[in-house]
């Protein structure tokens, strides 16, 4: 039987379309929830936290009251005693009832009470870190994230782990099934070591890209038409998305008819919203890449967070990072951006698109940097797990491991341990991701540029379909039909392993730097 195709007769099996009926009902809940949060981001005024903040909790526990009800058990079982539900593991059915049950079973381990309660401390949470962030004021969220931790730990133990295992690898499980503390960091060694070696070369150099395009100044107006253009030549559909604009950049909404992006604008900085905006173009081409008919369950989901985050990585880095891409950007930028960038040559922005230099902010690190800053908020959300470090040390800790890592004395706690939203959101486990997104993405990428050799050159010509109908094929429509880790060795032939992301980077900042 066909793996991409629903069985004759099997998805109006009555046990099967009660469970999805379930399922879609639930969905529909969180993706309401989305749409607030989105708003909550992007339009809500201030006043208004506390009220959002209740809507949400009383929307999360309903979700998950419809996820753990003793009907939905009753409908996971009676699809798993159905052979021909079940018999072809990949089929839409058998994918849609394995995660369903994944899903029940870690979700029947909270108490509504608690999932209540982490709904409505994140909407409170977001707000005073977003308000305290803006005066690096880190004592006035630092109790709104010990509530956090706190919350996060309770947690992990309804969850459990595995035998030698600890309480992070509870929490990832939501964001990367199957991933854990011990993995990530064996993966993550190594490839500090392969970065620190490259990073020490280029800072080495005495060659370095001009940095003119990282400082000119750019009305936001003509930024914004700019990167609207860029996501809309990516394959972008703006009469099923949206490009808005919030403190942290993201994508979310509520269906793949609906995608809600942001990013955000700085008049002395386009290399940053362009770069923001192609990040979450590639979330949003996942998004809308989902099939319609599967929306709601998980073949109509994402994979993970790696392998979501694979994809922002692939439009911001592989593509709009890449020579070919300005080859066709710089004409249209030039005459887009007029007279603010007439005095930029092609190499002012191609070697300021691929500036590196150790920074503070997460959000605006090079390639060569990004994933230190990944590696060191893994180190630390692990040990608050652990409870080997206390929120009140957190700013010393971090700024230790900034200079540790990067070399670099962070100046204070806005652009030091209050710079991101996750913890806020209640979202510990989630930042490895990041890091895991861009092996997925390099490794991803080799494939297609092997099955397409005139990859670049479709590029130079402004023609991304390739790349897009490619990663719609052998990602996107797959719902959660494998796991991040069978999907890439699906794909690539091979298991998840650091070798393309550092020859992807090496082979093209090395150039750059002359070393």
């Amino acid at each position: 039987m066909s793996t991409t195709a629903t069985a004759k007769g099997t998805a109006a099996h009555p046990a099967y379309q009660a469970l999805i009926k379930r399922i879609e009902e639930a969905n529909l809940i969180r993706s309401s929830a989305g749409v607030l949060g989105w708003d909550q981001e992007t339009m809500m005024p201030s006043g208004g936290v506390v009220f959002r903040g209740k809507q949400l909790a009383i929307l999360s526990r309903l979700a998950h009251e419809a996820l753990t009800a003793e009907a939905t058990g009753e409908a996971i079982a009676a699809c798993e005693s159905v052979p021909e539900l079940t018999s072809d593991p990949l089929s839409p059915e058998a994918v849609n009832i394995r995660e369903i049950r994944r899903s029940y079973d870690r979700a029947t381990c909270l108490p509504a009470s608690l999932v209540e309660e982490e709904a409505a401390l994140s909407s409170s949470a977001m707000h005073i870190w977003a308000e305290a962030r803006k005066s690096a004021d880190f004592a006035a969220f630092k109790p709104e994230l010990a509530k956090v931790v706190d919350l996060m730990k309770r947690k992990a133990d309804c969850y459990g782990w595995a035998e030698g295992g600890e309480p992070w690898d509870g929490l990832a499980e939501d964001y990367e099934p199957g991933c854990t503390a011990a993995e990530v960091e064996a993966v993550f060694t190594p490839l500090r070591k392969e970065l620190q070696t490259l990073l020490d070369a280029l800072m080495g150099s005495s060659t370095r890209p001009s940095n003119a395009f990282n400082e000119v100044k750019v009305p936001i107006e003509r930024q914004k038409a700019f990167v609207r253009e860029v996501a809309s030549s990516f394959g972008f559909d703006f009469e099923r998305g949206r490009l808005d604009e919030s403190t942290h950049p993201f994508c979310g909404g509520s269906h793949c008819n609906d995608v809600r992006m942001t990013t955000r604008f700085h008049e002395n900085n386009v290399n940053d919203a362009l770069g923001s905006t192609t990040h979450e173009t590639g979330h949003g081409l996942y998004e809308q890449g989902l099939l319609e008919q599967f929306i709601g369950t998980p073949m109509g989901d994402s994979v993970s967070l790696g392998i979501h985050e694979s994809q922002s990585r692939m439009w911001e880095n592989q593509v709009s990072r890449s020579e070919s891409f300005w080859k066709w950007c710089y004409p249209r930028m030039k005459d887009m951006l007029g007279d603010c960038v007439s005095s930029l040559s092609f190499d002012d922005v191609y070697g300021g698109a691929n500036i590196v230099k150790p920074d503070f902010i997460r959000v605006e690190a090079d390639e060569a940097t990004y994933n230190m800053h990944i590696m060191i908020r893994f180190e630390l959300e692990r040990a608050l797990m652990k409870g080997d470090l206390s929120v009140d040390d957190l700013p010393d800790a971090w700024n230790a491991k900034y200079r540790e890592y990067l070399g670099i004395e962070v100046p204070d706690d806005a652009k030091g341990c209050m710079q991101d939203v996750h913890w806020s959101m209640c979202a510990m486990g989630y930042f490895p991701t990041y890091t895991l997104g861009n092996l997925y993405c390099a490794q991803f990428f080799e494939k297609a540029m092997s099955d397409m050799p005139d990859l670049h050159d479709q590029f130079e010509q402004g023609e991304f379909s390739g790349l897009l109908n490619w990663l719609r094929t052998h990602i996107h429509h797959h719902g959660q039909r494998y796991r991040a880790a069978e999907l890439c060795e699906h794909v690539t032939g091979r298991p998840l392993d650091s070798t393309a992301l550092v020859k992807h980077l090496n082979d093209k900042l090395r150039p750059l730097y002359g070393v």
